[in-house]
């Protein structure tokens, strides 16, 4: 029976870390963290994603700045708040809630955001930088991966990793961070040729792809770690893309769902500003 990876208490341990950081940086430095969400409409599942960041960045002590536009905003409204958002030096992290209504192009949206502020990781300066290996904001939820993955301790170099799911949010960015750890990496997607196969060879299985319990037990390597990004809803209840049950009798460590991945993605988003606050004082680290 696998080890349930409790992504709650790992992104819990991070958030009092980054409070602690905040404290001594206010403290010392005369600095506070300053994170801009932009939302643009009343999508339902971004505004609750809204509201669980305005509650975090309260939690740790962050200046929090939240603007809600219209459903009916043009783009050019939104760039012309980005390039603000760009110049105002209480900003370190600038984050437009996804999607955006059909009347804004996302990537221009994205293009827009200063890569020093572009705390979501998608600029496509700081993927250039994840997949050269230079410094850059890395995207949140691989980020946030990365660390449940070495929370169980297991030794990700010379490992198979599988990244089931070539998104531009979570499955490249994923791989790029596995390969950097040197991992052996696959993605693996919709086209490829005998999944399960595939993935029965991953002692680090990720997978991202918005199937409900796609992934079963048969599928899994004894003993392998698998990260389930799913986040499915299906007859009132939450789903993964992994069949939980099945695939804990088989793997060592599992992230359920809820539960898992989630709260790190916040987690990282946090920490993410606070790296950026840190940067501009000229810091890496700060005694707390």
């Amino acid at each position: 029976m696998g080890e349930i990876i409790d992504g709650r208490r790992i992104a819990a341990e991070f958030r009092t870390k980054i409070a602690q950081e905040v404290h001594e940086m206010q403290k010392k430095a005369g600095c506070t963290p300053g994170l801009a969400v932009v939302l643009v409409g009343e999508d339902p599942a971004s505004q609750v994603y809204v509201r669980s960041k305005e509650k975090a960045c309260l939690e740790v002590g962050f200046h929090s700045l939240v603007h809600r536009l219209p459903a009916d905003t043009s783009q050019d409204q939104l760039l012309k708040l980005i390039d603000e958002l760009n110049h105002d030096a209480r900003i370190h992290g600038i984050l437009v809630q996804l999607p955006v209504p059909p009347q804004i192009d996302s990537t221009a949206v994205i293009t827009a955001i200063d890569p020093r502020k572009d705390v979501d990781g998608f600029h496509p300066i700081n993927i250039g930088n994840l997949w050269a290996g230079t410094p850059g904001l890395v995207p949140c939820t691989p980020r946030g991966i990365l660390e449940l993955i070495r929370s169980t301790g297991v030794e990700i170099a010379g490992k198979q990793g599988v990244v089931v799911g070539r998104s531009n949010i979570v499955g490249k960015p994923m791989a790029a961070l596995l390969l950097a750890a040197n991992a052996t990496v696959t993605i693996a997607h919709s086209k490829t040729v005998d999944l399960p196969d595939l993935a029965r060879s991953a002692d680090i299985l990720v997978v991202a792809v918005g199937r409900r319990e796609m992934v079963r037990g048969s599928w899994v390597k004894p003993g392998a770690v698998v990260i389930d990004v799913g986040m499915n809803r299906y007859q009132g209840k939450l789903y993964g893309d992994v069949a939980f049950s099945e695939v804990q009798a088989v793997a060592g460590a599992i992230t359920p769902v809820p539960g898992g991945v989630g709260p790190m993605t916040i987690a990282m988003l946090l920490q993410n500003t606070l790296d950026v606050a840190k940067t501009n004082l000229g810091v890496t680290e700060i005694d707390a």
